[in-house]
């Protein structure tokens, strides 16, 4: 097959992307089928020397930004107008940007996981590998070896192992069956990216050997529409399921004799501790409930009803962003608490691992002693879970760690 493209015309786009040139591209705008055209004609109009570009974080004429980068724009051959603006690469590549930060969450979240457990005195015997086994899952094996590896060595643990709690709530009991679900469909997302973007999605198609050109649908985005709307959703789990563990542990009904909001009020009261950031984590919560829609079950006919059905993909991929985002920042909230839980737990050493993690964010965080704002330290600590990765170091230490997707 050849796809119409000459090899010109991708030697300028790598020109584009090589001296800082972004074609701007309005976020809204597409229904997913015929393709992503109106983004995708954004972008084909800086590549012709029209439009608008982005460059140094501004959004500027690309006919001066052009001739400033001594850019010469390029003449579309035939068949080449249609391949640059019809596809599903934004949606695509939207969605591939929110499948690898969820890769990331979903490593990291076991770990933040971990400590919470050992704060709030749970039982380290929901993740022996007898219980996983018997159901075979294959994502719930994963997670709950990490967390009986990462806690193996965690005096807190050993402390209470003869205390009369017979179970754990289920927002600690049950972290393997849920982080391994999420894991799992995090995977079969994977797959239909990694397939969507080796593919072949324009219309028509030249198939040069056979001497046809065909008309088809390859730029309808169900598939990618599909995959967003379950990455959303499996998400905005991991997020629901973390908020819990926050709200447990500024609880002092169901904390284990921790104080109030986590604060040391024995002088009056007169601070709130973490209360507001479990708003906030409660907030996004909700947030992504109302995201999570699918957009996948909508459509609307365009181009006097010849378009009669489309995908929604690109909305769908919009909004798993957005989810992945909440949900990063809910994973960060969850680490501030269980830190700063761990102050008053002092006396009784942490796992290696997760001491190791506690002692990374005292690095940028301190401890929480009186009110302060909290937005500053949330923003610290979510960019700590990308930057840092802290995935790399269970990783480092577990030889079978478990990779969602071959980071």
């Amino acid at each position: 097959m050849n796809s119409g493209v000459r090899s010109e015309l991708i030697n300028k786009i790598l020109e584009l992307i090589n001296k800082g040139v972004y074609p701007y591209v309005p976020e809204q705008g597409s229904v997913g089928s015929s393709g992503d055209l109106a983004p995708l004609c954004h972008f084909a109009l800086v590549l012709i020397g029209e439009g608008e570009c982005i460059v140094g974080g501004k959004r500027v004429s690309s006919k001066i930004v052009l001739k400033e980068k001594n850019i010469t724009p390029i003449s579309l051959n035939a068949k080449e107008g249609l391949a640059v603006s019809n596809g599903t690469n934004v949606q695509t590549a939207i969605l591939t940007l929110a499948f690898f930060d969820a890769c990331i969450l979903a490593e990291s979240a076991d770990m933040v996981a971990s400590l919470t457990v050992e704060v709030l005195m749970a039982s380290r015997t929901p993740f022996h590998k007898s219980i996983s086994q018997v159901r075979d899952q294959k994502g719930q094996i994963e997670v709950a070896n990490n967390i009986w590896n990462i806690l193996k060595d965690s005096k807190i643990i050993d402390s209470h192992k003869n205390c009369d709690r017979v179970q754990d709530s289920y927002s600690l009991r049950c972290i393997p069956q849920v982080h391994g679900a999420i894991r799992d469909n995090i995977q079969h997302v994977g797959k239909i990216l990694e397939i969507e973007i080796n593919s072949v999605t324009d219309n028509p198609l030249v198939f040069s050997d056979q001497e046809m050109v065909l008309s088809g649908g390859n730029f309808h985005g169900e598939p990618i529409a599909f995959a967003s709307d379950i990455l959303k959703m499996v998400i905005s789990e991991l997020g629901n399921i973390s908020e819990r563990r926050i709200a447990k542990m500024i609880d002092p009904s169901t904390n284990d004799n921790l104080p109030a909001y986590l604060i040391d009020n024995s002088k009056g009261g007169l601070h709130s501790g973490l209360m507001i950031p479990q708003y906030v984590a409660a907030a996004l919560v909700s947030e992504n409930k109302i995201l999570c829609h699918p957009a996948s079950v909508d459509s609307i006919p365009t181009s006097a009803n010849q378009e009669d059905h489309v995908s929604m993909g690109t909305i769908a991929a919009r909004n798993t962003y957005l989810v992945v985002k909440n949900v990063r920042n809910i994973i960060a909230i969850e680490l501030l608490n269980n830190t700063q839980a761990y102050e008053f737990r002092q006396k009784i050493p942490l796992s290696a691992t997760t001491n190791w993690l506690y002692k990374e964010v005292r690095n940028f965080i301190n401890a929480v002693k009186e009110d302060r704002p909290f937005y500053l330290d949330i923003e610290k600590l979510s960019n700590f879970i990308y930057e840092e990765n802290i995935t790399k170091k269970i990783k480092a230490s577990f030889k079978n760690w478990y990779s969602i997707y071959n980071l």
